[in-house]
C-alpha cells in the first residue's frame, strides 16, 4: 500500500522551484551542483509546509521535462533526498515526502510557537500582542459576574449571545452603518467567521480572489476547503488596491468570493482610500461576487493624524454584496476567540442553520467578557493602549532593522501589526530557515502569497520592541549573513532542524 497521502505534481512543482530562483543571489554566494540545488528547493518546501509531508512527487522524468534538466539530475536530488530523511520511495508506488526522524511536521500556516520555546527564540511568526492588562482581568471579573442566568439554560447560542449581538450592532449603527441584531453572528475567531462563509458560498472547486500577497492563515484555510485561489496582485508599497485589476479579475474570473483586508492590509499595511472601497464594492456587485471584508485591523491606527475611510459595507447600502468580518484578536488578544460576521439577515441566518454541524456556538464567557468591554469603555482605553504599544514597537523595528540590514526595501505603514520586507535579492524561505538557526522564527514570503510567489519577502510584525526588537534585527542579519555564504545551501543531517 502507498505511504503517500495526496501528490504534486511536475508543472505545480516546478512553478514553486522556480520561485526560489527568482531573486538573485546574495553577493559571495556559492552556486551549488544542480542536483544539491534541487534537492535543497524542495527540502526547503517541505519544511515551511508549502509541499505536504507525504506528498507523492512527480516521475524523475516528469520533472527533468518540466525543469529542463537532465534526469540524472533529479535522480541524484531525489537520492540525497532519501539519504537525508526528506524522501521515501517503494518500487512501484512512486516517491513522497517525509521528515526525519525526530522533526515535528512542518505547518502550513502561522501557527504560533509553543510557549516553552520562548525562550531561547524570538517569535516574529505570529502577529499577536500580549493581552493588555488589567483590562482582561477586569473583563473576565465582569463576565463572571454577569454569567449565573446563562449557566441556567444549555449554553449554546449558535447566533452569538443576544446581548453581545446588540452590542455589535449597536457599534456598527454609531459608525454610520445601521445595523440590526439580527444582522450579526458571533464567532469563535475571525478566521471560524471566514471558514463558515467559505463553506456556506464557496464550495470545494469554487473560484476565490484574494490580494496578493494575504494572509496566509486564511489562504490555507480556503485551500483546506478545496477553493481554487485567484491572486489580484497589490499595487507597490503601501499603494494598496489597484482596481483595473480587480475589475478584470471579477469580470473574467467570476468568483464566488472575493477576500480583502482594506484596513492596515496583512502583511503590507496598506489602507484602501474611499474611492478604492467604493469602486471594488461596485466591481464585486456588478459581477455578482460576495465580497468579504476583514476588519480586524480597522482599529489599529498608530499615528495620530490617520483619517479612517468608511467600512467597506458603507458603500453596499443594501447589503447583498459585502460580507464582513470583525475580531477581538488583533486589537485586544488573541486568546480573546470572538469574532464575528455583519451581513444581510438572509445570509445570517443560512451561516447560523450551517453552523449546527459545526461548532453549535461561541463559548459564552468569552462573548460575556468582550460585551461587558463594550458596556463600560474598557475596550476603548485597552485598544488606546494597543496601540501605543505597537506603534513604539514597530518604530524600535524599524530603526533595528535600517541600521543592520541598510540594504533591504520597506515602507512604514501608518497602521496594523506588520512590515512587509524586501530582503535585499536574498530568498525568504532560506532567510527563514536560517533564522530558525539563529533562534528567530520569521515566516517567507511564499506563505502569503499563491504558488511559490514573494520568494524575495519576509514579513515582520510589531510584537516586540526595545531591546528584543535590536536583537531581532541582529539575528535576522546573521541569517542573512548564513543565506548570502551559503550556509543553508548543504545538506541538512536528519534531526538537525530546529522548529
Amino acid at each position: 500500500m502507498a505511504q503517500w497521502t495526496s501528490a504534486v505534481g511536475a508543472a505545480q512543482l516546478a512553478r514553486l522551484l522556480k520561485s526560489q530562483q527568482d531573486r538573485p543571489a546574495g553577493p559571495g554566494s556559492r552556486r551549488p551542483p544542480a542536483y544539491r540545488a534541487l534537492a535543497d528547493g524542495i527540502r526547503l518546501l517541505v519544511l515551511e509546509g508549502r509541499v505536504p509531508v507525504a506528498a507523492r512527487l512527480p516521475a524523475e522524468r516528469e520533472l527533468a521535462l518540466a525543469l529542463s534538466v537532465s534526469r540524472t539530475t533529479v535522480a541524484a536530488a531525489y537520492e540525497a533526498l532519501r539519504t537525508e530523511g526528506f524522501l521515501e520511495s517503494r518500487r512501484g508506488a512512486g516517491s513522497w515526502t517525509a521528515v526525519p526522524a525526530g522533526n515535528p511536521i512542518p505547518a502550513r500556516g502561522l501557527e504560533p510557537l509553543p510557549p516553552e520555546a520562548l525562550g531561547s527564540v524570538i517569535d516574529l511568526g505570529c502577529a499577536a500582542l500580549p493581552a493588555p492588562e488589567p483590562w482582561l482581568t477586569r473583563a473576565v471579573q465582569g463576565a463572571l459576574e454577569e454569567l449565573p442566568p446563562y449557566a441556567r439554560t444549555h449554553g449554546d447560542y449558535p447566533a452569538g449571545l443576544p446581548a453581545l449581538r446588540a452590542m455589535i450592532a449597536d457599534r456598527y449603527t454609531a459608525r454610520g452603518i445601521p445595523t440590526m441584531p439580527e444582522q450579526i453572528m458571533v464567532t469563535t475567531g475571525a478566521m471560524g467567521a471566514i471558514d463558515a462563509i467559505c463553506h456556506l458560498f464557496g464550495g470545494r472547486g469554487e473560484r476565490i480572489a484574494v490580494e496578493s500577497p494575504s494572509y496566509a492563515n486564511i489562504l490555507q484555510l480556503m485551500r483546506e476547503a478545496g477553493a481554487r485561489l485567484v491572486p489580484v496582485a497589490m499595487a507597490e508599497g503601501l499603494a494598496g488596491w489597484d482596481l483595473d485589476r480587480w475589475r478584470q479579475v471579477l469580470r473574467e474570473a467570476a468568483p464566488r468570493i472575493a477576500y480583502v483586508v482594506a484596513d492596515f492590509h496583512n502583511p503590507t499595511g496598506a489602507l484602501a482610500d474611499e474611492d478604492q472601497r467604493r469602486r471594488l464594492v461596485e466591481a464585486a456587485r456588478s459581477a455578482g461576487t460576495v465580497l468579504v471584508a476583514d476588519e480586524t485591523m480597522s482599529e489599529l491606527w498608530l499615528d495620530p493624524d490617520v483619517e479612517m475611510p468608511r467600512p467597506v459595507c458603507a458603500f453596499d447600502p443594501a447589503g447583498s454584496t459585502v460580507v464582513t468580518v470583525g475580531s477581538a484578536s488583533k486589537a485586544f488578544w488573541a486568546g480573546m476567540r470572538i469574532g464575528w460576521v455583519r451581513a444581510a439577515p438572509d445570509v445570517i441566518r443560512s451561516l447560523v442553520a450551517a453552523r449546527a454541524y459545526a461548532d453549535l456556538g461561541t463559548p459564552v464567557l468569552e462573548q460575556l467578557a468582550v460585551n461587558w468591554l463594550f458596556g463600560t469603555g474598557g475596550w476603548e482605553q485597552a485598544v488606546a493602549v494597543r496601540r501605543e504599544q505597537a506603534r513604539d514597537n514597530r518604530d524600535a523595528l524599524v530603526a533595528a532593522v535600517r541600521r543592520e540590514l541598510p540594504g533591504w526595501e520597506f515602507e512604514v505603514p501608518r497602521g496594523g501589526l506588520t512590515l512587509w520586507v524586501r530582503a535585499g535579492g536574498l530568498s525568504g524561505s532560506r532567510l527563514a530557515e536560517a533564522g530558525e538557526r539563529v533562534g528567530l522564527r520569521v515566516p517567507s514570503g511564499p506563505r502569503f502569497g499563491v504558488d511559490g510567489a514573494f520568494e524575495g519577502y519576509v514579513r515582520l510584525p510589531f510584537t516586540v520592541g526595545g531591546a528584543v526588537a535590536e536583537e531581532a534585527a541582529v539575528r535576522l542579519a546573521a541569517a542573512a549573513r548564513l543565506v548570502e555564504s551559503g550556509g543553508t545551501v548543504g545538506a541538512v543531517a536528519p534531526g538537525s532542524f530546529v522548529a
